[in-house]
């Protein structure tokens, strides 16, 4: 009997240690991403929803670079470990708007990876410039650690 009880033990502790281990994707925290541009997200609340700052390293305007505000929404992290988000940047320095879409991921090393696409519109004087407005493009974000972590 005790070996049986022991056996069951030891497969049940097997086939349910994977989803044990999973790593969880936080989106909270300081980013960076491939372009050099640094974002900072503040707590998700309950529903989902989270404010932050967003600053970038690359602009089309010749303003100067200013911090600008962010606003988004994530999917319940109780649901999923990797969740999926959103997010706007309303542009402090320029008549634009960014709206993000992405994924948190965790790859093999426990590193936790942003995957995610934009639209940026911008402002033109014309329905006739529609056409050259909006723009799109892929980041890849990485967590900002500080100096002596």
């Amino acid at each position: 009997m005790v070996p049986t009880t022991s056996l069951l033990l030891l497969l049940s502790l097997a086939l349910l240690a994977p989803g044990l281990s999973a790593d969880q994707c936080v989106l909270t925290g300081r980013w960076t991403n491939d372009l050099g541009s640094n974002m900072t997200i503040g707590a998700v609340n309950g529903n989902g929803e989270f404010t932050g700052t967003y600053h970038t390293a690359v602009t089309a305007t010749t303003n100067e670079i200013k911090l600008s505000p962010l606003r988004g929404n994530q999917h319940n992290v109780n649901q999923k470990s990797q969740p999926t988000f959103g997010f706007t940047v309303k542009w402090s320095f320029s008549d634009s708007t960014t709206v993000f879409t992405g994924q948190c991921f965790v790859d093999e090393h426990g590193k936790e990876i942003l995957k995610t696409m934009w639209l940026l519109r911008s402002h033109v004087n014309s329905i006739d410039d529609d056409w050259k407005a909006t723009r799109v493009g892929i980041n890849t974000f990485t967590r900002l650690h500080k100096r002596w972590e």
